[in-house]
């Protein structure tokens, strides 16, 4: 089964997110290959099953992504796929699951796509990387949702094992 994970991150934790679902895969024999978004220009129908991955930037998911799924699916509905959201707000334990994370949500309520398998991980918070602007606007974010807004903070929370199970159901689709 040839399988292509498409991504598009902004600051890095979706395409970690990405290498690591590749490295499940590729150990459980899957033929697999990741693009980011931008590179990716091969037809979709040439695989048997697309990942997508999105993160998010102020509860929208990265418009590449969002414009390749409006492209391609009536050709995705034609393969298996999956797609998983990366967003701080998963970091919440009650918000970590398609069913009840609100960006996720609110995408599948906008598209008539369905893919077979989704889920959502938490991302990552890095002050320091973002630019001032970005920053500013995180930190309003998280002083609302009673988040860290400590411009030194930087906290990886993805749940790797989390990850791991994806790819595991992944595997079987």
């Amino acid at each position: 089964m040839r399988t292509a994970l498409i991504y598009a991150s902004v600051d890095g934790q979706t395409k970690k997110i990405s290498d690591h679902l590749k490295k499940v895969l590729q150990k459980n024999q899957q033929d697999i290959e990741m693009y980011s978004i931008d590179q990716f220009h091969e037809d979709v129908l040439k695989f048997d099953r697309i990942i997508i991955g999105s993160s998010i930037r102020y509860g929208i998911h990265h418009k590449d992504i969002i414009a390749f799924i409006e492209e391609q699916k009536k050709k995705l509905a034609k393969i298996k796929t999956a797609f998983f959201s990366v967003n701080l707000v998963a970091r919440k334990p009650e918000k970590k699951s398609a069913e009840t994370n609100p960006y996720v949500i609110k995408y599948f309520k906008s598209t008539d796509w369905r893919p077979d398998q989704v889920d959502v991980f938490a991302g990552m918070l890095d002050y320091k990387k973002y630019t001032f602007f970005d920053r500013i606007m995180i930190q309003f974010i998280m002083w609302m949702t009673k988040g860290p807004t400590n411009p030194e903070t930087k906290i990886e929370y993805t749940n790797w094992d989390d990850v791991d199970q994806f790819g595991q159901k992944l595997c079987n689709l």
